[in-house]
């Protein structure tokens, strides 16, 4: 799953998007598997991974992630993208 985010903090603005790494350093933080994500993703798991994938991304982003939330607006999905999306059949005609 790749989800591209857009972080909106007190000073500015930007979009960050989400790879392996940044799902898989998800799921050691909460204990989880990155399927549970389709029950639902709360505001904490949107921030982790704005976070994860800022310092990736090499975003100047406070140490702490509590810092970090601290400076934080919101967070939003501005798109989401499967990894390995299958191919359609071809149609008649």
């Amino acid at each position: 799953m790749k989800l591209t985010l857009k972080v909106i903090r007190l000073e500015d603005e930007y979009e960050v998007a989400t790879n392996l790494g940044t799902i898989i350093a998800w799921e050691r933080r909460f204990k989880t598997k990155a399927s549970d994500m389709a029950n639902g993703v709360g505001a904490e798991d949107l921030a982790f991974l704005a976070w994860e994938a800022s310092k990736q991304a090499k975003i100047v982003v406070p140490a702490a992630f509590d810092d970090f939330i601290a400076k934080l607006q919101r967070v939003d999905v501005v798109n989401e993208e499967q990894e390995n999306p299958t191919q359609g059949e071809p149609t008649v005609g």
